[in-house]
């Protein structure tokens, strides 16, 4: 489930919990926000001064070995309003999503739903610290990208 009726994010969010076969009723937030707004996040939760394309705030600790998420495992992160486990959140930046989808040659649709693509991975444990880490995450991407045939990603 997502917060959004945005269709770009809805067949992402969708494509990647089935195809990553996962299991039980999980909630994404997903804002999209101004150049301002993801500079304020960024200096004040990262320590990093400047604009970024897209941050993940994760409310469950999970590693990407994790599939099935049981409501009493995950007790503490469960929500009766929305009668699911709360992963947590995804900030986009429209602005700089923008730039970099002219950079890339791509549509800023495409662009979004790489972005959201991105950091729901990191929401489902996936990072990009260690060489390791940033192969199995770009893999994981490129593999979903060529079968969502986003373009030109």
């Amino acid at each position: 489930m997502i917060n959004t009726n945005d269709t770009r994010f809805l067949k992402v969010c969708c494509f990647v919990f089935e195809h990553l076969q996962l299991q039980g009723e999980l909630f994404v937030e997903v804002d999209i926000v101004d150049s301002d707004t993801i500079l304020h996040l960024n200096h004040e939760l990262r320590g990093v001064d400047k604009a970024t394309d897209v941050l993940s705030f994760g409310i469950v600790e999970v590693t990407p070995s994790i599939t099935k998420f049981e409501r009493d495992e995950f007790a503490y992160e469960y929500s009766e309003t929305y009668n699911a486990i709360l992963l947590g959140s995804i900030v986009i930046c429209e602005s700089v999503a923008k730039n970099q989808a002219k950079e890339y040659g791509q549509s800023l649709d495409c662009e979004l739903q790489y972005l959201f693509l991105h950091g729901l991975l990191h929401l489902l444990g996936y990072d990009h610290i260690t060489e390791k880490d940033k192969d199995l995450m770009r893999m994981r991407e490129k593999e979903i990208v060529r079968l969502l045939k986003l373009d030109n990603l």
